[in-house]
């Protein structure tokens, strides 16, 4: 057993990097326990993330994340993080998959959600092509006016349809094999929108000539597409978060305040796991935000906060300029 820490911070992908950047630079005993699965290194190209004009592979995103987190001293160790405990008022206790146990005071859980990926052969490879791709949010504009097809059979499915409809209207809803499972007014308003829906079982996926994506049915039958979008859903990673009894909303995802700390206290969570929007900003905002509440709580604990304050950021300083808006605000 090593010392206590200040944080634990479990997962190293976009959230848990930026947490252990954040954390390293307030001058916190850290270490990041990390299993290397990021959903972040399925990204072919990512072209949303501001400050890349030309994109950024997943993979080398998370590379830069972690050599600027270890430039500052964080300790990232590959494994995984086995049980959670609380040890009444004194922090945590996690117990890694060799046995190793780890005291911490608090523990930020960026652990993300694992996507229900369709059964096909070279997924990671046609994934890291841009052939299968799973966030429309991401990368639906690099689809403008192409041949889509969805890969769904639910109310996840009708979802992501109408959403790639706003950019393209060449649309098919694969089933592979599964019967759909939509209301008579959901597959009415497919067929308004013109979109095919195909529930034949699909033997493998192709490609020709770098670009497109050809399906072959188990008929024999060919269906070429320029890009396929797979919305069969993810699983939350809260398998942890519900050993401590944290609270989660109906999909396993965590519930937590505006400091993205969950129902248990001195335990946070930030990205994917926590409920809302699946996006790398989002995740670096919330480890933003978590990291430094965890800071003010243990400056708090060393008594550099005076009794009764909120931990908060600190004020802005008043200027002759925001006296005299906050005064004629007043005066309304």
């Amino acid at each position: 057993m090593t010392g206590m820490l200040d944080c634990l911070i479990v997962g190293g992908g976009p959230g848990g990097l930026t947490a252990a950047i954040y954390l390293v630079r307030f001058r916190r005993n850290i270490l990041v326990v990390d299993e290397a699965k990021s959903r972040c290194s399925w990204i072919p190209t990512s072209h949303n993330h501001a400050g890349f004009m030309e994109g950024i592979n997943g993979i080398e995103l998370l590379e830069r994340m972690r050599c600027q987190a270890r430039q500052y001293g964080t300790r990232i160790e590959t494994g995984s993080i086995a049980s959670l405990c609380r040890l009444g008022d004194r922090g945590f206790r996690a117990t890694t998959a060799d046995g190793v146990e780890l005291d911490a005071e608090t523990v930020i859980l960026a652990t993300g959600v694992i996507d229900d990926q369709p059964r096909l052969p070279n997924l990671f490879d046609t994934v890291q092509r841009g052939l299968i791709r799973v966030c429309p949010i991401c990368d639906a504009y690099e689809v403008i006016d192409t041949k889509v097809a969805v890969i769904g059979h639910g109310r996840d499915a009708l979802g992501e349809v109408l959403f790639i409809r706003g950019y393209t209207s060449d649309l098919t809803l694969l089933t592979l094999g599964t019967p759909m499972n939509l209301t008579a007014d959901d597959r009415a308003k497919l067929s308004d929108l013109g979109v095919a829906i195909v529930e034949e079982q699909v033997e493998r996926v192709t490609e020709e000539a770098g670009r497109i994506t050809k399906v072959i049915l188990k008929s024999g039958t060919e269906l070429a597409f320029d890009t396929l979008y797979s919305a069969l859903g993810t699983l939350a990673r809260s398998t942890l978060a519900g050993q401590l009894g944290a609270e989660m909303n109906n999909q396993g995802r965590l519930v937590v305040d505006s400091h993205c700390q969950t129902s248990i206290p001195g335990f946070y969570a930030v990205g994917d796991v926590v409920e809302g929007l699946n996006q790398i900003s989002v995740s670096m905002g919330q480890a933003a935000v978590a990291a430094t509440a965890i800071h003010n709580l243990l400056r708090r604990r060393d008594g550099l906060i005076p009794p009764g304050r909120t931990p908060a950021d600190p004020e802005p300083k008043r200027t002759e300029e925001t006296m005299l808006a906050n005064d004629a605000q007043g005066a309304h």
